[in-house]
């Protein structure tokens, strides 16, 4: 596999003002965009690759596979050809990159891992592209333990799923639980464990442990499992029947009562399965459904002949895409971080089928099939999965008008110009001004946006005052990661007003500075503050501090007694006002507040909970992992460690003379 390196991206595109010029101006940026994709035609060879396209800003407008990269990368040029979508693409780019491969399969593979990475706006995205859980078995012990595992699959063992949710998981866990009394608890725990746990008590658990169940009647325990998950339920099932009925013909009730919970443990966890087909093993049955320019795709996974849940995926795309290209883009999306089973199911014929199947098999290592059944019992599960598509998208098209018309309710009851796109909701959480931390939650006419959600560790108030003076290791969702570094002047513990004006000064500095042209769907159009008058002012003061004039303010204060439904809603130059109390509104911002403040307090618990199992020996430079265990092991306490003398800490193991100096100094010294 080669890469080609583009020319240097040419000079941004100017936007067209409004007039008559704009079609002109529009005409020229598709001409340069054309000429920039007709200079790599002469170098560009005729074996398969993947392309990108991408704009004067360096972002990727576009990634694509092809067989001969010279004959697709030429379709661009032909303007008259290309849809009113393509040429707005093209109008944009400004360079192109190549990477060549061997196979037109290989390509494929590629563009899926391309298109996770760059998320192009001209693509077909699957947004929720997360790996499902499995049930894994290990193998690297003599009483191997079971555990839900989600990831890549590194550790010895034998894995079954994957499931649709951890729910299921978890609940086909349990049952097992029951039925095997299989060991969940890590090595360490086993090791250690002197007397049985809690699970033992509750027949959960061999307890293999304390040697309560010999190496040998644990590991038939062990393939037990084994069999039932893979598919032998009837089988187990009849052994356990037999074993009762010999443990009641010999009047050990107690034993037979055990097999006789195994046994309904067994069967519970087989009803649960929603449609099981006797002509499937290992399949994936992928379902489209398509109205109103949107699309439902239904996933069913079913192993060792057992139905392990369903899930529906709503791919991001443009309206005038058909079915099968959003289902041809899902599949390879969806696969590039999962193995596919040996039988992959689609409700449309694709017009890349083959090609499909060769990459899943080179994913795979393996042969994969990829078929449309037209008749027969595979047909049935196809319609079966067809018929939970339509019904998703039946109820997601139902959510989305709701939202829309409490959107356009929200603009009318606060004045606005439309409905708003992106609503922010902020709250702080702390107490006392300790572990202060600020949330925002983001919200649109699809609903609550968890992928977009941002946590602030306040730094201006109690402990924390002037830590943001020197720049931090950049953490997870941090709104001060890559932020202009600004100094907030320490206030006092509790000044809400103070938190909530450096949590939106860190938010829309950043803000402006990544997306200044407010091209990249990072700025809201409403901003509602949880707090009343003086949080609003607060917010007033840093948008004007920042030159914002063109987001909409709120601020939504609890009414009299806290209660819920009596909220006030205070806006600029407009007198505080409440909303009916029935009013759907109403409960639309009460549910704005409430995602707000569950996830400040839980941001909050979060940081509070982690600084409780910090110890002050974390803070001294030079102290690892190794020698903080030597401290405390020989003076029993962190606290003790700083109370200690400059001789007693020579004396620990692996702590010389200069480190003992340097933590007698870091405790005795005003740093």
């Amino acid at each position: 596999m080669t890469k080609e390196q583009s020319p240097k991206p040419g000079p941004k595109a100017e936007s067209a003002p409004e007039s008559g010029a704009e079609l002109v101006i529009a005409r020229t940026s598709l001409e340069e965009g054309c000429d920039v994709i007709a200079a790599h035609l002469k170098t560009l060879p005729g074996s398969p690759g993947v392309y990108r396209m991408i704009n004067g800003a360096g972002d990727v407008l576009y990634v694509g596979k092809a067989k001969s990269l010279k004959k697709r990368v030429a379709n661009y040029t032909q303007i008259a050809r290309l849809s009113n979508r393509l040429r707005r693409m093209v109008s944009q780019t400004r360079s192109m990159e190549f990477i060549t491969t061997h196979t037109e399969a290989e390509a494929l593979l590629l563009e899926a891992n391309l298109i996770k990475r760059y998320a192009p706006r001209y693509n077909i995205l699957l947004r929720d592209d997360k790996s499902f859980p499995s049930i894994l078995v290990t193998d690297d012990h003599s009483f191997p333990q079971i555990l839900k595992h989600r990831g890549a699959r590194k550790r010895k063992g034998q894995y079954f799923g994957p499931f649709a949710s951890a729910g299921a998981v978890n609940h086909t866990l349990n049952i097992l639980q029951r039925a095997f009394q299989l060991r969940t608890c890590n090595d360490s725990v086993f090791e250690s464990r002197t007397r049985p746990c809690l699970l033992h008590q509750i027949k959960r658990c061999a307890a293999p442990c304390v040697d309560r169940v010999t190496e040998d009647d644990y590991g038939a325990l062990v393939e037990q499992a084994r069999e039932f998950l893979l598919g032998k339920a009837v089988k187990i099932q009849n052994e356990f029947a037999e074993k009762m009925q010999a443990a009641s013909d010999d009047m050990n009730y107690e034993v037979a009562a055990e097999y006789r919970d195994r046994i309904r443990a067994l069967t519970r966890v087989q009803a649960r399965q929603d449609i099981n087909f006797d002509t499937i093993e290992d399949a994936d049955v992928i379902a489209a459904h398509q109205a109103d320019g949107l699309t439902c795709i239904q996933v069913f996974f079913f192993r060792s002949g057992s139905n392990y849940g369903n899930r529906a995926y709503f791919p991001t795309h443009a309206r005038d895409e058909d079915v099968v290209s959003v289902l041809e883009a899902f599949i390879g999306q969806f696969y590039a971080n999962k193995i596919p089973p040996d039988q992959v199911f689609v409700s449309h014929p694709l017009e890349s089928q083959s090609l499909i199947s060769d990459a899943l098999s080179v994913h795979a290592d393996r042969k994969v099939h990829v078929t449309t059944p037209q008749r027969g019992a595979k047909r049935t599960i196809i319609d079966h999965v067809m018929t939970n598509a339509r019904e998703a998208l039946k109820r997601r098209l139902n959510e989305s008008a709701t939202q829309r018309k409490l959107l356009e309710g929200l603009a009318q009851a606060l004045d606005l110009e439309g409905s708003p796109q992106r609503i922010e909701v902020y709250d702080n959480s702390h107490i006392s001004g300790t572990k202060a931390v600020g949330g925002m939650i983001v919200a649109g006419p699809d609903g609550m946006m968890k992928n977009a959600y941002r946590k602030f560790n306040i730094r201006g108030t109690g402990e924390d005052a002037g830590k943001n003076k020197t720049p931090k290791a950049k953490e997870k969702n941090d709104g001060l990661a890559d932020a202009p570094q600004k100094d907030f002047e320490a206030y006092n513990a509790g000044d809400d007003y103070g938190m909530m004006r450096e949590v939106l000064m860190r938010r829309f500095s950043r803000v402006l500075k990544e997306d200044p042209d407010r091209q990249l769907g990072q700025w809201p159009d409403l901003v509602i503050i949880d707090g009343g008058a003086g949080q609003l002012s607060a917010a007033q003061d840093v948008f004007a501090e920042l030159g914002i004039d063109d987001v909409a303010l709120a601020a939504v204060a609890k009414g009299p007694d806290r209660n819920a439904g009596r909220e006030r809603i205070f806006l600029l130059n407009r007198e505080p006002f409440a909303l009916e109390p029935r009013d759907p509104v109403q409960y639309f911002i009460q549910r704005l507040r409430d995602e707000a403040h569950r996830f400040a307090i839980g941001t909050h618990r979060a940081r509070r909970s982690k600084s409780i199992v910090r110890s002050t020996l974390d803070e001294v430079p030079g102290i690892g992992a190794k020698r903080k265990k030597a401290l405390l092991h020989h003076f029993g306490s962190a606290q003790a460690v700083a109370e200690a003398g400059l001789t007693d800490l020579e004396v620990v193991e692996g702590v010389s003379k200069a480190m003992a100096n340097k933590l007698y100094e870091w405790f005795h010294t005003d740093r």
